[in-house]
């Protein structure tokens, strides 16, 4: 059986306000396969954001477990990490953070330049391209997209280098109804076609139903 992209064990994170402990995961133990498509809910406070920030090694845990393709993180120098996160991540926000001045070709290369490598030419990401219905927009600067648009191309951005892994933390929440089923559907579709894997957080249930399965968490736990 081949090794969980993401495996955390009795994960914690404690956050320090003045004397105050604030505990934010209360020993989180999650396994996700590699092509999987999992969604994380549970309402404001419940740990989901904290564990989408160590996950995408962009926090340190307090203390735990943490690997990704089967690299522990809490054992990796602040370079390791770095580096980890520009080869097997791929980050997709509620906010699209694209560079208003670039057309929408330049911003998905930005992530190419910083990562050091050229994936608009791959032929495999061109499949991306026409799989998220942009290919015709690339010359576009943001303001002339819709906000379904823009996140395509964040999407598009977020995958252009191939991570092992893509965390979306709540994708759809700047989107209406119409463009939310649109780039869910999307997320599915890379998942199912091309096997990537995608792990989403989010609050809303029937986003969460695209997935392959859904993790609940509560207070810092998983709850089912």
């Amino acid at each position: 059986m081949s090794e969980p992209v993401i495996e955390t064990r009795d994960l914690r994170k404690v956050y320090h306000a003045g004397d105050v402990d604030v505990p934010a995961l209360r020993g989180v133990d999650l396994e996700v396969d590699r092509g999987e498509f999992v969604s994380i809910v549970g309402p404001s406070g419940s740990g989901k954001s904290t564990l989408f920030y160590i996950l995408g090694a962009l926090t340190p845990p307090t203390s735990g477990l943490v690997r990704i393709n089967g690299k522990d993180l809490t054992k990796l120098s602040d370079a390791e990490r770095t580096a980890l996160r520009k080869s097997e991540v791929g980050f997709v926000f509620q906010k699209y953070n694209l560079l208003p001045t670039l057309t929408a070709e330049d911003n998905i290369a930005i992530a190419c330049h910083i990562a050091g490598k050229n994936g608009l030419k791959d032929a495999r990401f061109r499949e991306v391209l026409e799989l998220l219905g942009i290919t015709h927009r690339l010359h576009h600067k943001p303001r002339a997209l819709s906000g379904g648009e823009q996140q395509r191309v964040a999407i598009a951005r977020a995958i252009v280098n191939h991570p092992s892994i893509l965390l979306a933390d709540e994708p759809t929440g700047n989107l209406d109804t119409e463009n939310s089923k649109v780039v869910l559907g999307l997320l599915r579709e890379l998942n199912e076609r091309l096997g990537q894997t995608v792990l989403m957080i989010t609050h809303n249930p029937e986003a969460a139903a695209y997935g392959h399965r859904t993790v609940h968490m509560l207070d810092g736990r998983i709850v089912k």
